[in-house]
């Protein structure tokens, strides 16, 4: 008989009076900008704390990921990726006024449709330090290997002070297999 494997969960953190899965990159400029300058007019959470030029990073950091991950095999069907985590990550609950987690089993998604950065996307591909995992897109496969060896962001580095990276960032390319959650939510 052979032993249970363990199950690894991705996490999907969001503010439960948007909902799940809801994603500024699946707005078109004019109606993301004016979102985005709303919640920083109101402050009131971690996204109210970005520069005004944050939505014009994000979308150039996620065509870049997007091409990374393609190059390696990947098959995103969406322009844009939706964001989990690799494991909890309680720090990210503070992002949010009253926040909301869902868990999904990692093989409940396509290896194809998920892409990896060891860190949030922003400063992993930005921050040059020389850490080997910076500027970095991984696939299913390759983030054991990376986690195997600097571990969990989650256990060495939970109040950030050894470097931005927090946690393992989980790029979901299929808007399709995240459809389910919304209408659970």
């Amino acid at each position: 008989m052979s032993e249970p494997t363990e199950r690894i969960l991705l996490y999907h953190y969001f503010e439960r009076s948007a909902g799940p899965f809801r994603n500024l990159s699946a707005l078109a400029d004019e109606d993301a900008e004016r979102i985005a300058a709303r919640l920083r007019e109101e402050g009131r959470s971690f996204a109210g704390k970005r520069s005004a030029d944050y939505l014009a990073i994000r979308r150039e950091l996620e065509l870049r990921a997007r091409s990374i991950f393609a190059g390696k095999g990947g098959r995103p069907s969406s322009d844009y990726p939706h964001y989990m985590t690799l494991g909890a990550c309680p720090w990210l609950e503070t992002w949010y006024v009253n926040p909301g987690v869902i868990t999904i089993d990692w093989d409940d998604f396509a290896a194809e449709a998920l892409s990896f950065t060891y860190g949030d996307l922003f400063p992993t591909m930005r921050v040059a330090d020389g850490r080997p995992y910076r500027r970095q897109v991984y696939t299913k496969e390759e983030i054991v290997a990376v986690i195997a060896q600097h571990g969990l962001p989650q256990q060495w580095n939970p109040e950030g002070a050894l470097g931005p990276e927090r946690y393992i960032e989980v790029q979901v390319w299929d808007a399709a297999a995240v459809q389910a959650y919304l209408e659970e939510a």
